[in-house]
């Protein structure tokens, strides 16, 4: 049984508390929050407000990191240096520096497991798009659309300021809402030569981050993305993602999977397991994501989104930025170097 600890009780950290419980692999000994006002919310375990603290008092096998986007790389070089594997949510970190230096702390640790939550990878419905794709039964990739229509009040922000500050946040949209998306994006389109791309505010909240960005992809076999990502809708949209292949044309909404076929009808290849409850567009595949995660440290096995793994998200994000600040195309080379599964800065 392994003896894990979650850092952060904040909205996230309560699907990592229900998959803990439920997963018969672990057992929940500590939590930490700096809030004080949080001691007893988890009862039965130990309480910290200091993370260092709960690192030397406890004897921890895993750590789950559910914290704010800027705090990720100083909590999990802390735990990986005692030997502690790591359970961490998106992003990998604030940008792509600090992800470049996690990849090398996991290449300096090759012992030390870190694993990032892209639980969307994990869907049915896109375990099932990728096996297709990747088949070639329908021909070649021609293109991919990710949409992702969602709403944030403006008390979204003022109840935890760091999500409009850039220097907290590392953005808006892109990094907190639609990760998942990119992600899988570059999944099945594969590596990127060029992205244009914009950002905006829709919304008068008096934020510094994107709350909708565009962009326009193409991938380096031909294949062309769009994206489009928003918290300005009036609500939580499903999550739209199509693949457009030289045959057929394939859907993910409403957390199911369709196949378009030539006479206008569609066929459901695939569901996802669903969320109960107002998170319901999280998707289920976090319980799923860290059953897996804690089946390889068991069995010293290594099937799990590793640091390397979560970069080229953050790394497209990077781009978009660029692109909107520059107003132009900005295309691989020079600064940018891909390879599938790495990213790094020339």
């Amino acid at each position: 049984m392994l003896r894990v600890a979650v850092i952060g009780l904040g909205d996230v950290s309560n699907v990592h508390l229900s998959a803990i419980q439920a997963s018969g692999q672990a057992e929940l000994v500590a939590v930490c929050d700096h809030d004080e006002s949080l001691r007893g919310t988890v009862p039965g375990v130990s309480f910290y407000t200091d993370y260092h603290v709960m690192l030397e008092r406890e004897a921890l096998d895993c750590v789950h990191i559910c914290l704010p986007h800027h705090l990720h790389y100083h909590a999990t070089r802390a735990c990986v240096e005692k030997g502690i594997h790591v359970m961490q949510e998106k992003p990998l970190a604030l940008n792509v520096e600090e992800g470049l230096e996690l990849v090398k702390l996991e290449e300096a640790y090759p012992h030390v497991k870190i694993c990032v939550c892209l639980q969307n990878r994990y869907n049915e419905s896109f375990e099932r798009l990728l096996e297709i794709v990747r088949s070639g039964r329908y021909g070649r990739l021609l293109g991919i659309k990710g949409l992702v229509a969602w709403y944030r009040p403006k008390d979204y922000y003022e109840q935890k300021p760091w999500r409009g500050q850039l220097k907290y946040a590392g953005g808006g949209v892109m990094i907190n809402q639609a990760l998942h998306t990119l992600d899988i994006m570059q999944l099945l389109g594969g590596e990127i030569h060029s992205i244009r791309g914009n950002v905006d505010q829709l919304l008068d909240y008096g934020i510094e981050v994107e709350d909708t960005a565009t962009a326009r992809m193409t991938f380096s076999d031909g294949a062309a993305g769009l994206f489009f990502a928003t918290v300005a809708n009036t609500e939580n949209s499903s999550v739209e993602l199509q693949v457009t292949l030289e045959q057929k044309r394939l859907v993910i909404r409403d957390s199911m999977l369709f196949v378009c076929h030539e006479n206008g009808e569609q066929e459901i290849l695939a569901e996802d397991r669903k969320l109960p409850g107002t998170k319901f567009y999280y998707g289920a595949s976090h319980a799923k994501l860290i059953h897996r995660f804690y089946a390889c440290i068991d069995r010293h096995s290594h099937d799990y989104v590793h640091a390397r793994d979560a970069l080229p998200s953050l790394q497209i994000i990077d781009m978009i930025h660029k692109s909107a600040e520059l107003q132009q195309e900005i295309r691989l080379g020079g600064e940018y170097a891909w390879s599938r599964g790495n990213l790094a800065y020339r």
